[in-house]
C-alpha cells in the first residue's frame, strides 16, 4: 500500500485506514463474548497483514471495548506496535453519564479530554497515543481550555499529534487560533453520496493549512458498496439508482469492484484523502487494499462527482 505523511506530522501511514468501530460485532459490552472478540482480532490482523498502517479507534465505539479488544491484538502479534499509529478520539458523553438524568451531549473539558485519554491508554495497553482527536464539536468549547489539555497530554508524554473530527472550517480555525499544536487531521463523512466538504470549504482548508482529512463512512453507509441497494421508500431513490448504474459502468471499465471504485475516487483527490474502511470481514478488508492502484482518469472522476451530484455542473 502507497503511503503518505498525515497532515504535518511525522506519522507516515497507508492511504487506507482502517476502522475498528465494528471489531466487536455489538455496541453493547454485555453482548461481546469470546467468539465476537476472535473474530474482531481476526479482522484486525487482516487489516494488518493487508498493509493498512493507521488504526481508527473512538472511546465510545462498543463503550470502550473495541480499544480493549484492537490492544489484545496488539499484544498478540509481535512487532505490530511498531509498525502501525494508533488514532482515537473523545469528547461524546452518553445520556446518564456522571447523573442519571445527565443528557447525551459533548464535552471539551480539560478535564474530561484529559481523562478520557488516560482511559483509552489504559484499554489500547499502550504508553503513547499517536493521533487524539476530538470527536464531534462541543458547542461550549473553550480553544484556550482545550490547548491547556492537549499541552498537558503532550508534556506527558501520552499524545504525539492532535487531530479533530466533523469540525467545520470556522471550528478548525477557533482552534488553531489558540493551540500551540497543529491540528494535522480532520475527520469527515465524505463519499459520493455524501460531497458537502467539497463544497463547504472543508478541503479547501485541508488543502491550503496542511491537514489530512480522514474519511468516515467512504461507502455512505454501505449502499455505495458491492451489494449496496436503494430503499423503495428512498426520496433521492431516482438520484442514488442512477449513481450506482454509473458506478457499475466505471467499475467494470477498470475491471475492479464497485467498493474498490468509491475508495479510488476519494483518493485521487489532492488533499490526500484518507478513506476509513470499516468492514469486520477479512476478504473484504483485504480487497479494500488495492484501491491506491486504480489509475482512474480524471474524466471518470469527474463522471462519477456528477453522478454523485445527480446535476450537471455550472
Amino acid at each position: 500500500m502507497k503511503q503518505q505523511l498525515l497532515g504535518s506530522s511525522d506519522l507516515m501511514v497507508g492511504r487506507l485506514s482502517y476502522g475498528c468501530m465494528r471489531i466487536t460485532g455489538v455496541w453493547n459490552p454485555a453482548d461481546v463474548t469470546p467468539e465476537r472478540v476472535a473474530a474482531g482480532k481476526r479482522a484486525v490482523l487482516a487489516a494488518y497483514e493487508a498493509g493498512y498502517t493507521l488504526f481508527d479507534h473512538a472511546d465510545i465505539y462498543a463503550h470502550g471495548e473495541s480499544e480493549r479488544v484492537f490492544g489484545e491484538a496488539l499484544r498478540e502479534t509481535p512487532g505490530m506496535r511498531d509498525a502501525v499509529v494508533i488514532a482515537t478520539k473523545c469528547g461524546i458523553r452518553w445520556a446518564g453519564d456522571t447523573a442519571p438524568d445527565a443528557p447525551h451531549r459533548y464535552d471539551f473539558s480539560a478535564a474530561h479530554i484529559q481523562w478520557s485519554c488516560e482511559q483509552s491508554l489504559r484499554r489500547l495497553g499502550v504508553d503513547v497515543i499517536d493521533l487524539y482527536q476530538l470527536h464531534r464539536p462541543d458547542a461550549l468549547m473553550d480553544p484556550v481550555e482545550i490547548a491547556t489539555a492537549f499541552d498537558a497530554l503532550y508534556r506527558a508524554g501520552n499524545v504525539r499529534w492532535f487531530g479533530v473530527s466533523n469540525f467545520r472550517p470556522s471550528q478548525v480555525a477557533a482552534l488553531r487560533a489558540h493551540c500551540p499544536y497543529p491540528i494535522v487531521v480532520n475527520q469527515v463523512e465524505i463519499s459520493l453520496g455524501k460531497l458537502f466538504t467539497l463544497e463547504d470549504g472543508t478541503l479547501d482548508q485541508c488543502l491550503a493549512e496542511g491537514i489530512t482529512p480522514l474519511a468516515w463512512s467512504p461507502l455512505a453507509g454501505g449502499w455505495l458498496g458491492d451489494g449496496g441497494t436503494v430503499s423503495l421508500e428512498d426520496s433521492e431513490r431516482a438520484k442514488r439508482l442512477k449513481l450506482l448504474e454509473v458506478l457499475n459502468e466505471v467499475a467494470a471499465k477498470y475491471g475492479v469492484s464497485r467498493t474498490v471504485l468509491n475508495l479510488a475516487w476519494l483518493l485521487k483527490h489532492p488533499a490526500g484523502i484518507i478513506p476509513i474502511v470499516g468492514s469486520a470481514n477479512p476478504e473484504r478488508i483485504r480487497e479494500s487494499a488495492v484501491a491506491d492502484t486504480v489509475p482512474l482518469s480524471r474524466e471518470d472522476w469527474y463522471r462519477l462527482y456528477v453522478a454523485g451530484r445527480g446535476q450537471g455542473l455550472p
